[in-house]
């Protein structure tokens, strides 16, 4: 039923559209708009029917057969209506444009124009008859005195009727007037281009004009002499005012009937809309209210539907409100006094259920706790049954050991140790095979997916079957790599703090003995060569034991770095003056605005390692490369060469104090070099170690709260 209704809606817009060659009002486009958002809405209410015919929403069907109903009974007589006012509209335009009355109309606008014509024929005949008046040729060409031109001026005036006369030579001055009452005014009214024409074309010629005191008729007569225009008579009537007032409303009249003549279907197709206009808002009240009565209605019958469907989903805490005292108020008492019912047998159950399975919860409760404590340990935990099989493992020991995929419940752990992974299953089998119930083990473990090695403290405890039958092994790994280190550092700041005490001081004395026997003895040698070779070496190993020395003294005791703002250009500048004697080498100057929080002296140090073992480890062909990168978050300073790049086996171990790969390194220069970094909250990284080797010194833009 929507969708027919739709349908017909439709139609009827189609029919009353309005032409884009008419007059079309504002009215007619409200009316398609109205009708064409009904169309669309009681398509949507169709469709939304028809897809849920399968499964309808409660007192849909009931609601719109309501709606439909109301609406349709009253939208049968408005149509009626709407059709019997358009042909008595129709009937009511063929009465008023009647043949009869066009032609009375006609009439009555003849004689009107008639009255017009018999006036201006009888006025050009009066003045035809003074073209030639010799009186007045002589008193415009100045042969006549000035009170006999008035004095006949005012004969012919009375003479013919006239209200106005007055007299005008060539140059359109006025010579003489005269008017009904009294003289004519001293300054006349300047000639109209009607008058010209006149006096250009030698023609009488009349024209209308509206004065003060009504409309009047105004004559213009050439004065013609012997062989041209010499002068004009202008002479003014005044009409009678009732005929003029008739006459003007018989045009008006006249004018306003063919207009509406004119307007004929305009007039029929505005009342069509305006009574369909009427009409759409009544049914649109009526749908409006209809479809609050049957809401009202059918509200009970779909809150019940919806609360069956509740209950037998298993809620039983629905209920219907009672809002009326009828059939349906008592059909939801009825409804909530079963699920009331229904809800305490349902309490009864459910309490019995939560009975029996108490005790189970409590074994589930222990098992979550201990799969949490497991699940947020930052130590690895393994545990394997007597059979070597792993039964449990956490997050941590994955992390910390980078397992591969095939380690999960039910693997065997010896057969699963294999490569890097072998000292874990020789400490399993220590714990295993030997009588005491606990073992500690510290081992490195080599990562080959990061290039580094771990040092990891392991300890096993023997688990006795006991109340939960189970009999096994606990392995528990830590990852002490950090503190391995920190303890190698401090051991060798120790060493290098007594290291640098005990060498220090001989070591001058032992410099100025070698410079002063080359002063006083060389020349008392026999061989220059040998003895200069040898105080020279003294004097060389000397000078490298002291920087030795200096290296040691500034592991031992890192001065804290003072940060300031330095320009990032600042410090590549003088790389570059440092460096600029090197061919190979490249500095690449950034932004002059780019600034890094940092202590100038400790990063020109760094830079100054990094770019001194590039040197070293590079030919005079091999490019080398500075330049700075700026990001969000970090200053980046870069440094790459492309030369034979660093050994697998060193990568490792590239910053720990006292590893060097060069012969004469004392291994503490990237070590200082990293210290320096992590003091600036920074990191020294490796980026890559050939094709090229990449340095990275990354020190953040933030310090204390403040931005570069």
């Amino acid at each position: 039923m929507p969708l027919l209704m739709a349908s017909v809606l439709i139609l009827v817009t189609v029919l009353v559209w309005p032409s884009p060659a008419g007059d079309v009002g504002l009215l007619a486009w409200i009316n398609v708009t109205v009708m064409l958002v009904l169309s669309l809405l009681l398509l949507r209410y169709g469709i939304r029917l028809l897809r849920d015919r399968a499964e309808p929403r409660p007192g849909s069907r009931l609601r719109a057969r309501l709606v439909v109903g109301m609406v349709g009974l009253l939208l049968v007589p408005a149509m009626v209506i709407q059709l019997a006012a358009s042909q008595m509209v129709e009937r009511g335009m063929d009465v008023w444009f009647d043949v009869r009355v066009d032609t009375l109309l006609d009439r009555a606008l003849n004689l009107a124009q008639g009255f017009y014509e018999r006036l201006e024929k009888d006025m050009k005949r009066s003045l035809l008859g003074y073209i030639s008046d010799g009186v007045m040729i002589a008193a415009v060409s100045g042969n006549m005195e000035y009170g006999a031109t008035t004095n006949y001026l005012a004969e012919i005036r009375e003479k013919e009727g006239w209200q106005k006369a007055e007299l005008f030579d060539l140059n359109e001055r006025q010579v003489a007037g005269v008017q009904v009452g009294e003289l004519s005014t001293l300054e006349s009214e300047p000639l109209s281009d009607a008058a010209r024409l006149s006096m250009r074309l030698g023609r009488v010629a009349t024209e209308l004009k509206t004065g003060p005191d009504g409309e009047m008729a105004v004559g213009y007569a050439p004065l013609i002499g012997v062989t041209s225009v010499v002068g004009l008579l202008r002479v003014e009537m005044k009409l009678p005012a009732g005929v003029i007032q008739n006459a003007r409303a018989v045009e008006s009249d006249y004018r306003n009937y063919r207009q509406l003549e004119h307007n004929r279907q305009a007039i029929a197709e505005t009342f069509t809309h305006v009574m369909l206009f009427v009409t759409l808002v009544v049914v649109l009240l009526a749908g409006l209210v209809g479809l609050l009565f049957a809401r009202r209605l059918t509200a009970p019958i779909g809150d019940l539907a919806y609360a069956l469907k509740r209950v037998t989903e298993g809620d039983l805490d629905v209920e219907i409100a009672e809002l009326s005292q009828d059939e349906l108020g008592s059909l939801a008492r009825s409804f909530n006094k079963m699920t009331n019912r229904l809800r305490h047998h349902a309490e009864a159950i459910e309490q019995g259920q939560q009975d029996l399975t108490h005790a189970l919860d409590k074994s589930r409760q222990r098992q979550f706790v201990l799969e949490s404590l497991l699940a947020n340990l930052h130590t690895g935990v393994l545990l394997v049954d007597g059979d070597g099989r792993v039964r449990l493992l956490n997050q941590a020991v994955r992390d910390i050991l980078h397992l591969p995929v095939n380690w999960v419940p039910s693997v065997d752990l010896l057969q699963a140790s294999q490569g890097n992974l072998q000292d874990i299953g020789d400490f399993y089998n220590e714990l295993k095979h030997q009588k005491e119930e606990h073992l500690q083990r510290e081992f490195d473990i080599s990562l080959p997916e990061e290039s580094r090695h771990v040092h990891v403290l392991a300890r096993g405890a023997r688990l006795n079957a006991s109340a939960s039958d189970f009999s096994g092994y606990l392995l528990v790994i830590d990852d002490i790599s950090e503190l391995a280190e920190a303890q190698r550092n401090k051991a060798w700041a120790e060493v290098a703090r007594r290291l640098a005490h005990e060498i220090k001081n001989p070591l001058t004395p032992i410099k100025l003995s070698a410079e002063r026997l080359q002063r006083r003895f060389r020349v008392q040698v026999d061989n220059h060569q040998v003895f200069d070779a040898c105080t020279q070496a003294i004097i060389a190993q000397v000078e490298r034991l002291q920087r030795l020395i200096a290296d040691f003294s500034t592991l031992a005791r890192m001065p804290q770095p003072k940060i300031r703002e330095v320009p990032v250009n600042v410090l590549l500048q003088e790389m570059n003056d440092l460096f600029h004697g090197y061919r190979q080498v490249e500095v690449r100057f950034c932004d002059p605005h780019w600034q890094c929080p940092c202590d100038p002296d400790q990063v020109r140090q760094v830079l100054i390692n990094l770019m001194d073992n590039a040197v070293s480890a590079s030919s005079d062909k091999v490019a080398i490369r500075l330049y700075a990168v700026l990001s969000d978050h970090w200053v980046e300073w870069h440094v790459e060469d492309d030369g034979d790049g660093i050994e697998e086996a060193a990568v490792s171990r590239l910053f720990e104090a006292y590893y060097s790969t060069k012969a004469s390194g004392s291994g503490l220069g990237l070590a200082i070099a990293k210290r320096i970094a992590e003091d600036h909250h920074g990191e020294l990284l490796l980026v890559s170690a050939a094709a090229p080797t990449h340095f990275c010194l990354r020190l953040p833009r933030q310090v204390d709260g403040g931005e570069a």
